[in-house]
């Protein structure tokens, strides 16, 4: 701030002397006033002062609130600052060597058109829907006359109205709840020769596999463009055509893009000291004990020849699907995973899974060889969180983000959300962003959002963001390749809005233990670069199948080494680079957002050293005791573990739903 020279007049009266001196006084005060001022708005403007930036223009989103008449300092209030990262493409792009622009910025162009559309449409106020406080606060009065078919108790549907009307997906509108149960009758079909390299592996002058499979699938909502839903319960009986040459029924689940690991029911009974779900056996047995030759089938050889029974006794335990012939199978919810009967028989359970819920199943999709003659759902709850954020975001002054008294932020985390995910983000509220670190703002945590589909989500999100200051929104349209882009917004706003010494990124259903992660931090020399997390060393690209990356997207057969993206830190250095770098067109983008940090770390520590941290207690998947962070935990999981770490001081997991 220039101050402009007071030059003294040639003359001055007696009388004016204590005026004057006064005077000074004041002006003396004012500038020391400003000296706590100054730097601050200074590190926000900085930003505003460079060049043109690399095909985007990064935020600067800090905006000062008037000083409250009662408070003897200026208090920075998170409901004051900007909610809306400035982070856009303009004229500029990045070429390949081809000369043209790369597919990652053709979708990161057309996705941003849209969003800032749908934003422009959203702040104008030209999306219809109602008001979302008076939703809350009406919440309880609404719940009693709203009708029942919003969220009906039962759904049916016939085999013609589920093919040609709904296309091979019955909606669930609120979900499922404990006890629910979906029946279904249908009929396998013949075999049929099948050659699709995905489905059968066939070596030169093989004949075609003969296959007769088909999929029933829960399935969850559609979280951003461009991603598969996430698949709750994957449930595939093989008749025909597995590779063990048997008939077989496995069971998955997809999160996010990620397969877990299959559970094959192979005609075998479950070992007895194998877990139950609630009381039955994860597997039930199908294959004849002769052709097996058992445990227990040598038993009933010896008890035979002790009675001088010569004929073996042949009991066939039948595979419950047959081709051609009707199946009536009903899939249920119980207090600990699901139970598929058929024909009365009860088959499989399949334990839930973190990172799921029952609510979340929203959609009931079959395809395959099958012919399905109707659906019948029952036992449904009567809500949905996802629909009605108003059921889980609670209106409460004491979930807001805290005032940030200073600016001496040692740790900002960066949440990457997605639009519709209100439970999620009201767990995180009401879990570890309650820890002191982060309530005295010495740690500030916001989430980072883009833009969803639904028009009626956006205007919630909107509002969302206004009552509780802790939501950054990237205005484009989200997209599965395009995480990237919140992770540069996290670094940016990192550095620049709070000038924080460490900048972590963690997503929605990542439980953070802080005072972990800050002690974990300065374990590293306070001079030396850092890059923490769950280290993966000498990681290949998948070259073939569903998410299959080609040369031209990743040309080396490694990727460098990277920490996995539920949750990593770093230095504030390499966040100034990444910035650094994006402004002046110089920073490669690849749609796998854990893996560009580590290309970015990787490029920075050829100029200066990295001291790289590995820790397991990072959690990739799900919970360890003594944790940093845990993964792929639900909204009901974040605050038990909460609870937990209050009341008995300890880190423990909370593997219920």
């Amino acid at each position: 701030m220039k101050i402009a020279k007071v030059e003294q007049p040639s003359f001055m009266l007696p009388n004016r002397l204590k005026l004057l001196q006064f005077f000074m006084a004041m002006m003396l005060l004012y500038l020391l006033f400003m000296s706590f001022e100054i730097p601050l708005v200074f590190k926000a403007s900085v930003s505003t002062e460079k060049g043109t930036t690399f095909g985007f223009t990064l935020p600067m989103p800090l905006l000062l609130e008037e000083e409250p008449e009662d408070q003897p300092f200026r208090v920075f209030n998170g409901s004051k600052l900007h909610k809306v990262s400035t982070l856009s493409f303009n004229e500029s792009f990045t070429i390949d060597k081809n000369g043209e622009f790369s597919e990652l910025h053709k979708a990161a162009k057309h996705a941003w058109v849209v969003g800032n559309k749908l934003w422009e449409e959203v702040e104008a106020g030209e999306v219809k829907v109602s008001n979302f406080a008076s939703k809350f606060e009406n919440e309880s009065q609404k719940k009693k006359n709203s009708s029942s078919d919003s969220c009906p108790n039962s759904v049916s549907l016939s085999g013609f109205e589920f093919r040609e009307n709904f296309k091979g997906l019955m909606v669930l509108p609120c979900g499922l709840t404990l006890w629910s149960h979906v029946t279904i009758v249908g009929t396998p079909r013949w075999a049929h020769a099948e050659r699709d390299p995905k489905i059968a592996v066939l070596r030169e002058g093989d004949d075609a596999v003969m296959v007769s499979q088909f999929m029933m699938e829960l399935q969850g909502l559609k979280a951003v463009e461009n991603e598969e839903p996430p698949r709750i319960l994957h449930f595939n009986p093989r008749l025909k055509g597995d590779w063990s040459g048997k008939p077989v029924i496995e069971q998955n689940t997809c999160y996010r893009m990620q397969w877990g690991t299959a559970l094959r029911c192979e005609g075998w009974k479950s070992r007895a000291d194998e877990e139950t779900v609630d009381g039955q056996v994860k597997c039930e047995k199908w294959i004849r004990d002769d052709d097996s030759r058992s445990e227990e089938w040598k038993t009933t050889w010896w008890l035979n020849r002790l009675i001088g029974r010569k004929k073996q006794v042949s009991i066939d335990w039948p595979y419950p699907f047959v081709e051609e012939k009707l199946f009536v199978m009903t899939l249920s919810a119980g207090l600990e995973g699901y139970h598929v009967s058929v024909d009365g028989r009860h088959v499989t359970s399949f334990p839930y899974r973190t990172g799921f819920a029952l609510e979340d199943a929203t959609g009931l999709s079959i395809n395959g060889d099958v012919d399905v003659h109707s659906i019948f759902a029952a036992s449904l709850p009567a809500s949905h969180p996802s629909f009605a954020p108003q059921v889980h975001l609670e209106l409460l002054p004491r979930w807001k983000a805290p005032p940030l008294r200073n600016m001496n932020v040692e740790l900002f985390i960066g949440i990457l959300s997605a639009g519709n995910h209100f439970a999620e983000r009201m767990a995180v509220r009401k879990s570890w962003m309650q820890h002191k670190l982060i309530k005295s703002s010495h740690v500030v945590a916001r989430f980072f959002l883009a833009l969803h589909a639904r028009k009626d989500i956006n205007v919630d999100i909107k509002k969302e963001a206004e009552y509780f200051g802790d939501i950054i929104i990237v205005p484009y349209m989200d997209h599965y390749d395009l995480v990237v882009l919140k992770t540069i917004a996290i670094c940016e706003y990192g550095i620049r809005t709070m000038a924080a010494k460490y900048i972590m990124k963690c997503d929605d259903d990542t439980f953070v233990r802080v005072d972990a992660i800050i002690n974990e931090a300065r374990k590293v020399q306070s001079d030396r670069s850092l890059y923490i997390g769950n280290m993966n060393y000498h990681h290949t690209p998948l070259r073939h199948g569903k998410w299959a990356v080609t040369y031209e997207e990743w040309v080396e057969e490694e990727y460098p080494t990277y920490a996995n993206g539920p949750g990593y830190i770093v230095s504030s250095d390499i966040a100034h680079f990444i910035v650094s770098d994006f402004e002046k067109h110089r920073l490669k983008l690849f749609k796998m957002e854990d893996v560009s940090m580590g290309m970015w770390v990787e490029q920075f520590n050829s100029t200066r050293p990295v001291e790289y941290v590995h820790s397991l207690k990072f959690c990739q998947f799900g919970c360890i005791d003594d944790y940093y962070t845990a993964h792929y935990q639900s909204p009901r999981q974040m605050t038990c573990m909460w609870d937990k770490l209050q009341v008995q001081g300890k880190p423990l997991c909370c593997n219920m739903r």
